[in-house]
This record gives structure tokens, C-alpha cells and sequence, in this order.
């Protein structure tokens, strides 16, 4: 086993937690947002019209692993409504920005989260993919919790172009972090994009149990990662074990 070089986090459900958030409140924004826009629709309509394009771009995020930004959804809901216009259109990107405002409130960092980072920055490179629909929401959020600066690579599937499970999305941030797999370490949370995904290519693999997947979802999946941890501060114990043991018996992990 070669030296560990490089380790690559999640955002969302491993680094941070999501508290307080409504998604039906924010359809509601978005649809206000909308009608302030000089749009005249009914909400029902308008929330019926988008609950179809999201359903439909839904199956080709998760099935083709192929990102499709929200304004792609929403701009054709409108259409589908009459409407001429296009996911460029200035007046959707206000409502994107509007429909996401209370998502990114809803992030708090999990405890033990910054240390982490904290004793690997300087030492490794590190890297976090996220999935994420609207990439401006996941840097403008890990500014809030105060952790961008700890990262070398911050790669977003709306900015790539493909979702975690899939080899590409790995692929590149390998490519852009100048590190082999053999040599990197992945944390996650969710057994089927994250373990799953970092497997496939050669990673170690830490799974942290979270809000959205308890260690029941990751017994359930079959997944076997290399290390289980309950939390964050158990993360990373389980980090600084592969690390030491990746560089054999007589080294330090500094």
C-alpha cells in the first residue's frame, strides 16, 4: 500500500449538517421570485409545471449520473407554461440565487469537522466533490462555515458536468489534485456515491455515519469501506490510523 498523499471529503451530510431547512418554503420563494420577475403564473400551476421538469431531470441526475442545473428545470417549466425562455435568462438565475438562500443558511458545521481539516492541511492535499445542482451554493457555503481555505480542490457535479458515483467526476478530481488513486483517501457518507464511488477507482475509503445515512443505510448497501466511523471526531481517529498504517511501521504520520 503506498502512502497516503491526498485525502478527499464530501461537503454536505459529512462536513456539514442541514438544520432547520423546509424545501416546500423555498418553493414558495422561488415562486415569488418568479412572479417579481414579471412572470404572471398561478402558483399552483407554476409549482405543478416545475414538480414535472424536476421530476424529469431527476431520473436522468441519477440514473445517467448526468448533472442538470435548476435553471435548466425551472426555465422549462415556464415554457411548458407558455413562456419563452432559456436557463441563461437573467431572471431565473436571480430566482436560483433566491430559491437556495435558506438551504445555505441551514449549514452547520459538524463538530470536529475544522480540526480535522485542520491537522491534515499542510501535511496532504485535500480535495472535496460534492453533488450539488447550483455550484455557487456549495462554495458560498463552505465560506460561511469558515473551511474553503483548507482545500486544494473543490470540485461541484454542476461544474463538472457528472455525479458522484460516476469514474469522471473521481477522475478529474485526481487529475486537477495531482494524485494517484492508490495514494488517496476518500471520507463520506453516503455508501452509494461516496464509498461506492471512490472504491471503483482504487481509494481508501472512510464512511462517516450522518443525518441522511446512518450505518444502517451502509450495512444495508453491502458497501465495504475501509474504516466505519459514528461521527466526525471518530472520522478522524480512522483517518490518522490509514494514514499511519499506509506508511508503514516506522513512520509518523507527520
Amino acid at each position: 500500500m503506498p502512502p497516503i498523499k491526498a485525502v478527499m471529503f464530501d461537503f454536505i451530510g459529512t462536513l456539514v449538517n442541514v438544520k432547520g431547512y423546509s424545501l416546500e418554503a423555498s418553493k414558495i420563494k422561488l415562486y415569488k421570485a418568479i412572479v417579481d420577475a414579471g412572470f404572471r403564473v398561478g402558483r399552483e400551476d407554476f409549482l405543478e409545471a416545475y414538480s414535472q421538469a424536476h421530476e424529469k431531470y431527476r431520473a436522468i441526475r441519477y440514473q445517467k449520473l448526468v448533472e442538470v442545473t435548476n435553471a435548466i428545470w425551472i426555465s422549462e417549466a415556464l415554457n411548458s407554461l407558455g413562456f419563452k425562455t432559456s436557463p441563461e435568462d437573467t431572471r431565473i438565475k436571480t430566482a436560483v440565487n433566491i430559491f437556495f438562500e435558506d438551504y445555505l443558511g441551514s449549514f452547520r458545521l459538524r463538530k470536529c469537522a475544522k480540526q480535522t481539516l485542520e491537522t491534515l492541511a499542510g501535511n496532504y492535499k485535500l480535495g472535496l466533490i460534492s453533488n450539488f445542482t447550483y455550484a455557487p451554493v456549495i462554495y458560498a457555503g463552505l465560506r460561511r462555515v469558515r473551511i474553503s481555505n483548507f482545500f486544494d480542490l473543490i470540485l461541484v457535479s454542476d461544474a463538472v458536468g457528472w455525479r458522484k458515483p460516476h469514474a469522471k467526476i473521481f477522475e478529474e478530481a485526481l487529475k486537477r489534485l495531482g494524485a494517484g488513486a492508490e495514494e488517496t483517501l476518500y471520507v463520506g457518507d453516503s455508501p452509494e456515491e461516496d464509498i461506492k464511488g471512490a472504491k471503483q477507482l482504487g481509494m481508501k475509503t472512510v464512511f462517516v455515519a450522518s443525518q441522511f445515512f446512518p450505518i444502517e443505510k451502509l450495512l444495508q448497501s453491502e458497501q465495504k469501506p475501509d474504516a466505519i466511523a459514528r461521527n466526525i471526531c471518530e472520522a478522524k481517529r480512522k483517518i490518522g490510523d490509514i494514514i499511519r498504517f499506509s506508511k508503514g511501521p516506522n513512520q509518523t504520520t507527520e
